[in-house]
């Protein structure tokens, strides 16, 4: 089943998500390789396609797991979250209704 992962950065988390992104990508890399990842990617805070000096409000990451359990303990163990990057993490079934 298809799970919505949405991390919410702290204030402030430029720093802590530079130096935890080559981490948390190979992991949403490994993903996409397995045939699992639907969609991810950052949130600005300003509404721009970059990242403005506001930086990234947080992260979306919807992927293919075999429970909600799995799911969890994966979004747990993204480097952003051990890294601070995230201040809070969200793990909800999805169901994939377009396209």
């Amino acid at each position: 089943m298809w799970y919505v992962i949405i991390g919410q950065d702290r204030p402030d988390s430029m720093d802590a998500r530079k130096q935890a992104r080559p981490a948390h990508l190979a992991r949403l890399e490994a993903l996409q390789s397995a045939g699992r990842l639907l969609v991810a990617g950052p949130c600005p805070r300003d509404d721009s396609p970059t990242p403005g000096p506001s930086g990234i409000s947080g992260s979306v990451v919807i992927a293919e797991f075999p429970d909600l359990a799995e799911a969890r303990a994966w979004a747990e163990a993204d480097p952003y979250l051990a890294q601070g990057v995230f201040e809070s993490v969200e793990v909800r079934p999805f169901i994939q209704a377009l396209p």
